[in-house]
Parts: C-alpha cells; sequence; structure tokens
C-alpha cells in the first residue's frame, strides 16, 4: 500500500538530489492575464487566468496549474490559488486549494483539501509540506491514505525519501481486512513493508491482538517482535514477558523472561523464562523457573519443573511436568521427576525417573525411596514408585490417593519424640474427606513401626513392630488416629529399652523433611535463576527527527 505512495512522491522530489546546483527561475509557462499592485502586493507578478487559459508554472520537473498566482521573481517563489493541480509527469497528480512554493529553498506549502492521487492510491489532508532539498515531506493535520485493501490514518506524518520511509506520527492506525495497527508512532520501510512502533501500540488480527510499547512488525506475513509492556492475547490466553514473537501464519508465539502465560478458560497461570505457544495443537511449552498455577475456590495449587507442558482445550486439558517436579497446596507438598495432569478426569500422577541398568543393580531401598515421588500430607510423608491422585471434577477438592509399589509412610513421634512411625507395604489406596486424608488402606507385604501411648497420661506403652497382609488407618487433623490390622497380624509390642535404635526403623527408610516445600519460593533452587537473551533482538532506526515546523519551509 504505502510502497505506491513513496513511488508518487519519489517523482515529486527527484529533483532535490540537484540541490546542490544553482536553483532553475520558475517559469510562467502561459497565464490568461497579468497585473501588478504594488500597494497590496510589492513586487509580485499577479497572474490571472481568462474564460479558457488558466496560469501555468513550471520549475524542475513539477507543473502548477492554478486559477491565480502572485509570482515574486525577485524572490524566486509565488503564491496560487484556485483550483490548483500539481503533476509530475503522468503518473501522480495533486489537487488542493492553494501552494506556496520557494524556487530558492525548493519548498512548497500544498493547503485546503489536499489530494494526491495515483490510479493505485489516494492521500487526503489539510496541509502538505513539500522540501525538496532534505528528501522529505510531512503533514501536521490528519492524514488518510487508502488504496485497494488498506487505509492509514495519522495526525502527523513524515516521508525520508532518501531511506524509502515514512513515520507517521500521533494516533497511526492501518486498517487492512486480515489487521489493524494503532499506534502513537510508526516508522514504515516501504521496500521491506515493515514497520517499527513506539509508544503505547495495538495490533489487532483475526485470532490475536498484541499490544505493546516498542515493536517489530512484518506487515507481509503479520509477524513480529515486541517488547516493554508486551502482551499478546492469542487463542483465549494471554501472553506477556520482557521478549514476544509473534507469527501469525505458523499459529505461533513465543517469550523469553518474567514470561507469564494466563490461560481464562482454564483459570490457570504459568510462568517461566522461556515459553512457546502453538495454537494449532492447542499446547504451550514453558522452561526455565516454570511455574503452573491451577486457581481454585479458596487455594491454589503450583506446581513448578523443569519443563512444562500444557495441551489441550478446557475439556481436555493436561499438563505434563519434566524433571525436578514440585507442587505446593494449602494442604499438600509433593516432589517427583514427572508429573500428569488431566484436569478432565480431574487425574495427577506423579512418576519417578526411570533406573538404569546400573542403578537397578547398586540401589538399596533407600536410594530407590530417596528417588521415588513424595508426598506430605499435614505431618505425613509418603513415598512410592506411581503416585495417583484423584479430585471430585465440581469441588476441586481431593476425592482419593493410590500409591503403587514400594509404599513407605513415616510420621515424626511428636509426643515423645523418641522415633518415627512408619508403615510399608505393596499398594496403598486412601480417600479423602473435604479435602483432607481421611483413611487409607495398603495391602501386601505390609511392615510396621509405631509408638503407642496412652489416651489418659500420653505415657509411652511401648513399640508396636508388626507385619501382616492388609491394614487400615484411619486420620484425625492430619495425623494417624487408628489402625485396624485385617489379617492376622504377626508381631509384638516391645518396650522401649527392650528395642535397639537400629531395630525402630523399617528397611528403606529416609526422612526426606529437608526437601518439603513449605512457601513458593521453597520450590525454587540455585538452578532455576538463569535469565535468558532476548528471543530475537531488533534495532530502532536513528532517533526521531525534530518535530517539523508547522511553518511555510
Amino acid at each position: 500500500m504505502i510502497k505506491k505512495i513513496l513511488c508518487a512522491l519519489s517523482l515529486v522530489f527527484l529533483a532535490g538530489n540537484l540541490s546542490a546546483q544553482e536553483p532553475k527561475i520558475i517559469e510562467i509557462q502561459q497565464a490568461g492575464g497579468s497585473t501588478q499592485d504594488e500597494v497590496r502586493f510589492p513586487g509580485a507578478n499577479i497572474l490571472f487566468k481568462t474564460d479558457n487559459r488558466r496560469v501555468h508554472l513550471f520549475h524542475e520537473g513539477a507543473l502548477i496549474k492554478s486559477d491565480l498566482a502572485y509570482f515574486y521573481a525577485k524572490a524566486n517563489n509565488f503564491q496560487a490559488e484556485g483550483d490548483i493541480v500539481f503533476t509530475q509527469g503522468d503518473s501522480l497528480r495533486m489537487t488542493c486549494n492553494s501552494i506556496f512554493y520557494d524556487g530558492k529553498l525548493k519548498t512548497a506549502v500544498a493547503s485546503g483539501k489536499v489530494f494526491l492521487e495515483r490510479p493505485d492510491m489516494t492521500l487526503r489532508t489539510d496541509t502538505l509540506y513539500l522540501d525538496r532539498i532534505n528528501d522529505k515531506a510531512y503533514y501536521n493535520t490528519k492524514g488518510v491514505i487508502v488504496d485497494s485493501s488498506s487505509t492509514l490514518t495519522s495526525n502527523r506524518g513524515i516521508y525520508f525519501l532518501n531511506e524509502k520511509k515514512y513515520r507517521f506520527l500521533s494516533n497511526v492506525n492501518i486498517v487492512n481486512p486480515e489487521y489493524t495497527v494503532n499506534s502513537q508512532q510508526l516508522d514504515y520501510f516501504t521496500e521491506r513493508n515493515q514497520a517499527y512502533l513506539y509508544g503505547r501500540s495495538k495490533i489487532v488480527g483475526k485470532s490475536y491482538e498484541i499490544n505493546c510499547e516498542q515493536g517489530f512488525y512484518d506487515l507481509n506475513v503479520e509477524r513480529g517482535i515486541f517488547k516493554k509492556n508486551a502482551v499478546i492475547f492469542y487463542d483465549n490466553k494471554e501472553i506477556s514477558g520482557d521478549s514476544l514473537y509473534f507469527e501469525s501464519a505458523r499459529n505461533y508465539a513465543a517469550a523469553t523472561n518474567n514470561i507469564q502465560i494466563i490461560d481464562t478458560l482454564n483459570n490457570s497461570i504459568i510462568r517461566g523464562h522461556y515459553g512457546e505457544i502453538f495454537k494449532a495443537q492447542d499446547s504451550a511449552i514453558i522452561t526455565r523457573r516454570a511455574l503452573a498455577i491451577n486457581i481454585l475456590e479458596k487455594d491454589s495449587l503450583f506446581i513448578h519443573a523443569d519443563t512444562l507442558v500444557a495441551t489441550g482445550p478446557k475439556e481436555q486439558r493436561i499438563l505434563r511436568a519434566y524433571y525436578d517436579v514440585r507442587i505446593l497446596k494449602s494442604d499438600i507438598r509433593g516432589k517427583s521427576d514427572s508429573l500428569y495432569l488431566d484436569e478432565s478426569i480431574g487425574l495427577t500422577k506423579l512418576l519417578s525417573k526411570p533406573r538404569t541398568s546400573q542403578q537397578k543393580q547398586i540401589f538399596t531401598e533407600a536410594d530407590n525411596n530417596k528417588n521415588n515421588p513424595v508426598l506430605w500430607f499435614d505431618k505425613s510423608q509418603m513415598t512410592g514408585d506411581k503416585i495417583f491422585l484423584i479430585s471430585n471434577l465440581e469441588t476441586k477438592k481431593l476425592d482419593s490417593l493410590k500409591i503403587d509399589g514400594n509404599v513407605f509412610i513415616i510420621e515424626k513421634d511428636t509426643v515423645g519424640n523418641l522415633g518415627y512411625n512408619q508403615i510399608k507395604g505393596g499398594i496403598l489406596k486412601g480417600s479423602f474427606k473435604e479435602g483432607k486424608l481421611d483413611r487409607i488402606n495398603i495391602v501386601k507385604n505390609t511392615e510396621m513401626v509405631y509408638f503407642l501411648y496412652s489416651d489418659e497420661d500420653q505415657q509411652l506403652i511401648g513399640i508396636d513392630k508388626t507385619t501382616c497382609s492388609a491394614l487400615q488407618m484411619d486420620f484425625l487433623e492430619g495425623q494417624i488416629n487408628d489402625i485396624t490390622f485385617l489379617v492376622t497380624p504377626d508381631g509384638d509390642v516391645y518396650p522401649e529399652e527392650d528395642l535397639p535404635e537400629n531395630d525402630r526403623t523399617l528397611k528403606g527408610f529416609i526422612w526426606r523433611e529437608e526437601e518439603r516445600p513449605e512457601t513458593v519460593e521453597d520450590l525454587f533452587d540455585e538452578n532455576d535463576q538463569a535469565v535468558l537473551k532476548a528471543i530475537q533482538s531488533f534495532q530502532y532506526p536513528l532517533a526521531p527527527d525534530p518535530q517539523p515546523n508547522q511553518n511555510k519551509p
């Protein structure tokens, strides 16, 4: 669109390249007649039209037709009025109500309904300033440019002929069937069809909206880089960050440093230092200090990992977390190597990192438990090969729990502070009541160490060390309250002095309290501090020139 305008103006001001030469005298090609009025217009040759003969003035390739002209031969300038027609060759035609032209300075001011036209474009403004020596044309009143596909408006505009660049100033608008652009200032390079945005700017496409205060935009392919308070509204997601990249044809966006993706449909937020969004796959990948926040009623679930991947629409949304996963909620804490969260069925899986062949040979039970997923419910620590949590789809509260393989539950003895209550087994199944752990059942090779105290005076009765096939535990206020053996147990209650310290812990025991996160900051460590370079760097053109003088040039 704008290329066509520039071609037209280039023809008008081509003579500006000859500025070092002696300026030529303005030629009077024809007039209906002439007169003088030394009182009102001293030194002027007043040229006027007759019925069939208009005033024609010519200077270095430009022909100006008018009804009346005040020509000052000594100063080599004129003021023309009445149905002005300015032409350059056969390809450009400009009309206006009046024009002032200075042959020495090679400047002109066209004013009053200025209309520049070519077969494929038009420009309308009230006043157009022409500076042929400095290769500039500018307007300080609202300008409207129209071609076959777009309309561009701005309150002020400058064209830099040598750079083949427009600088549109003050409330710039581009309207195209595919997008609209609004900016406080927009520099447009015609050959590349690319724009640089300054100040508050907005780009609105058919499926996206971009806001920024600094930016670069390729209008040909709807692709750009955006900075300084940059936000992309895309596919029901709000994407912000220090540096944003967007490409409409690929349905793709990316961001670096202090990024945030707000999913308004799923009521979730994902943060990190690098992110990519793929609209066609309805997916987002975030890494470097990645943090997912699922906003629940009166609560939030925080999930941190090296990499987070969110896929699927609202009804089928899945969040995958990889490497050093840590979770935090008001009533639960957790760690695992990876995590799978399917919001459509309320399922959360915490998984361990697959063991190498060498690790399988040398790992002890404690090593395995150290590397297995872990959950903390109030005072209880639970580990296992795989942990499954099911949430109620309506209330979003925890409904049930399953741990598959190498179940190990540890709870610190807070009464006598003599050790740890422990239960291990093959499979655990648990249930929740109002989001709180209520009852669990453990089966297969179940073992237990438990410190028993009297209800009356909280004196130690003994240490129960038992094995059985299955048992049930009931919880009260986050702690084990009652244990029931479902199959005849094998074991005994030992006086404290009869059970050595080494026998008070089950094989594979490992207390992981130091890993338990208590705040959001605890989810991160020193490996999460890296800040990345911008996605792509771009350099603005030279600083804007001083504002054009609104007086006649």
